[in-house]
């Protein structure tokens, strides 16, 4: 089994996070698009077996009440209300997914990470917007994982398993109730208090490992291949704390 460990976003300098990580989940496609140039010079600067992964842009998954739109760099970005986000059917998803693949195809990237927020409800209408999308887009060779945030678990796998997506999900709170390909995908937050999440939270060894524990157990489950990625604030750490466990304790 393949274990990759990376951070949400460039969590150092470029050239210091690509000689200490193996894999990267990047934020910036989602908060605005990128030139393509700029996409080029993340690869080339990155070694030849560095893995990429993808945050996709907020018109596929957020409505325009959301604050993040802020940062778009889309000037009157109000105007497109009805018309982006939750996974809705309009030309203007599709280009921007058009444009998340051209950033994949760039990049090599392994896993395009759809991240809806908790405003998508289990609801007839997203179901149907979902089935229109999955049904419609491309995927070359890329696979997808969602999180879906305030969904029950049984909702949950269904969706997965009926889009053919990764279960993205936190290792601590749960096992993930689709893979794809062997592969699993992870997004460690920080401490769930309540319905609130502590980014602020520092995971202890004790914590990593059990995560790790959890991680080997998957093997079981045809899980060949896992990313963990880290989206807390001392996620720099936590990050190198998990692969120094992975070396220590399995080689790896």
């Amino acid at each position: 089994m393949r274990v990759y460990v990376g951070c949400c976003g460039f969590a150092k300098g470029m050239k210091t996070y690509f000689s200490q990580y193996d894999t990267i989940e990047i934020q910036k496609t989602f908060y605005k698009l990128q030139r393509a140039s700029t996409i080029e010079k993340w690869r080339s600067l990155a070694p030849e077996n560095f893995i990429f992964n993808i945050k996709v842009f907020q018109g596929i998954t957020h409505d325009v009440k959301s604050p993040t739109w802020k940062r778009s760099g889309i000037e009157n970005y109000k105007e497109l209300s009805g018309k982006v986000g939750y996974l809705r059917p309009t030309n203007e998803v599709f280009e921007y997914w058009e444009k998340m693949l051209e950033y994949a195809r760039i990049l090599k990237a392994r896993v395009l990470v759809i991240q809806l927020p908790a405003s998508f409800k289990d609801s007839v209408e997203n179901w149907n917007n979902a089935s229109r999308f999955f049904g419609n887009i491309s995927r070359e060779n890329f696979l997808i994982g969602i999180e879906l945030r305030g969904w029950n678990s049984e909702s949950v796998g269904k969706f997965c398993r009926r889009f053919e997506l990764i279960d993205v999900c936190d290792l601590f709170i749960r096992e993930p109730l689709n893979i794809v390909d062997g592969v699993a995908y992870f997004r460690l937050h920080g401490r769930y208090e309540g319905s609130r999440i502590n980014y602020k939270y520092r995971y202890t060894s004790q914590e990593l490992e059990q995560l790790l524990t959890k991680i080997f157990k998957l093997e079981k489950r045809g899980v060949e291949e896992i990313y963990v990625m880290f989206n807390n604030v001392y996620m720099a750490d936590n990050a190198l704390e998990l692969k120094a466990l992975l070396k220590s304790r399995y080689g790896l």
